[in-house]
């Protein structure tokens, strides 16, 4: 027999709540399970916060039947171990539901995009809660509510500490032992925090905006008349600043930085959940747009938890003395040759989270590689493992066409021309592949 032992409610009937309490979070954060907007508004926050306050209501008539608590605990970590439940929310526990209002609070104040009635709502809803709890123990709780909101004459210092999780105001309270202020205030507080960090990113984006034109556009005489003297040089020194040129602009774009934040959050859960988003998007071979986009994703997906190390590795090494194209394509030729030789070994070594991408992005693929070519050079060599069945099948076309030969493919008119790959896309690509395959460095 279990130890569970509220008066009111058995543990099964709490977990089924648990779970649409779960679901409810979920739509605060800002979306449907269809991948819409989830609208808010004040009754509907309400309502919410009733239901969470009921799960508070529940923990306070077990307080200190630690036995009980054990055993929710214990059944709760089952329930979140399923890789079906958010994992988001896998760290739901009896303290988080203890103080259930400030747990949904939290997912309402960073809910993307954060809209101007929603922000109202939100604000609405506390305060209409908050006058509620006051009303039933105070005669004059309008007084006392704004006594409460009233700063004291104190100094108060500004606090750049992230907007708290449940969990950390629950720490918090088993410190000071005091009660946990009151909605209004944690809702204000998140939104001062939220709008601090708005401010923090937007910088960011400034400085990011400001280094890309810096890299991509170079504004003076000096550095052209180093181009001039590299190309006299080396005939092939301008070719590759403008590739180099042409990459940074792609990997210091704003809308890459933002695929890269979403591919990590995307693929930080299970495989049996992102496979399933990925699912529901339309990839027919009609909608290029969409698989395109997709497979974009995917490709980020793949260095998103390393993408530092691979702008590292083509800064080191995109500067390097320029070389010949048909350097790059022994180079790129000899790599292919040495895969085939030591591909078991790499299979070993492989990290699971990338074959986990790459075994999808496979089967998104069969019969479309060609949507590669529609997709940025240096993130498909980037993006690409070695041990791969597609790159494989990547690297071995770019080669083909490369030497003329008859191809489903084609991305450049030269052997057409009768001209040698020396400005074409062919070269572009067979030269990313060479600068984040062939070239190995610590960092990458």
């Amino acid at each position: 027999m279990g130890s569970w032992s509220h008066p009111e409610i058995s543990l099964p009937e709490l977990l089924k709540l648990i779970k649409g309490f779960a679901d409810m979070v979920i739509l605060a954060s800002g979306y449907q399970s269809s991948g819409l907007f989830a609208h808010w508004d004040p009754f509907n926050i309400k309502k919410a916060f009733q239901w969470a306050l009921f799960f508070e209501n529940v923990f306070k008539n077990i307080d200190g039947d630690q036995d009980s608590l054990d055993e929710l605990d214990a059944a709760l970590f089952e329930l979140t171990s399923d890789p079906h439940f958010p994992q988001g929310l896998k760290h739901m526990s009896s303290a988080t539901l203890s103080q259930a209002r400030y747990f949904i609070l939290e997912h309402l104040l960073r809910t993307l995009p954060m809209r101007d009635a929603h922000l109202k709502a939100v604000l609405e809803a506390t305060i209409e809660m908050d006058l509620d709890e006051l009303h039933k123990t105070e005669t004059n709780y309008l007084e006392v509510y704004l006594e409460k909101l009233t700063p004291k004459n104190e100094e108060v210092k500004m606090d750049f500490s992230p907007i708290p999780c449940a969990d950390d105001i629950l720490d918090s309270k088993a410190e000071k032992d005091t009660k946990i202020e009151d909605l209004t205030t944690i809702a204000i507080e998140g939104i001062r925090k939220r709008q601090l960090a708005v401010s923090r990113v937007s910088s960011i984006e400034t400085s990011v905006d400001v280094l890309a034109k810096a890299a991509t556009h170079g504004n003076s005489n000096e550095l052209l008349d180093v181009f001039l003297q590299e190309k006299e040089n080396h005939p092939t020194a301008s070719m590759w600043n403008h590739w180099r040129t042409k990459t940074l602009s792609y990997l210091l774009d704003k809308r890459t930085i933002r695929l890269v934040s979403g591919a990590r959050m995307i693929f930080s859960a299970p495989k049996v959940q992102w496979v399933q988003v990925f699912n529901r998007l339309d990839m027919s071979i009609e909608d290029d747009t969409n698989i395109c986009e997709t497979i974009e994703v995917l490709l980020v997906g793949c260095i998103s938890s390393r993408w530092n190390n691979v702008l590292q590795h083509f800064m080191l090494n995109s500067h390097l003395q320029p070389l010949s194209i048909s350097a790059l394509y022994e180079g790129v030729h000899n790599l292919i040759l040495k895969r085939f030789q030591n591909v078991d070994h790499m299979h070993e070594t492989k990290n699971l989270k990338e074959q986990e991408i790459v075994e999808y992005l496979e089967v998104a693929l069969s019969n479309q590689i060609h949507h590669l070519w529609e997709l940025s050079p240096a993130l498909t060599a980037a993006s690409l493992p070695i041990w791969s069945r597609v790159f494989e099948v990547y690297a071995s076309e770019l080669l083909s066409q490369f030497k003329g030969k008859t191809t489903t493919i084609r991305c450049c008119s030269c052997i057409h021309d009768n001209k040698e790959h020396t400005e074409c896309e062919v070269a572009e690509r067979i030269w990313c592949l060479y600068i984040f395959h062939v070239i190995k460095n610590p960092v990458f």
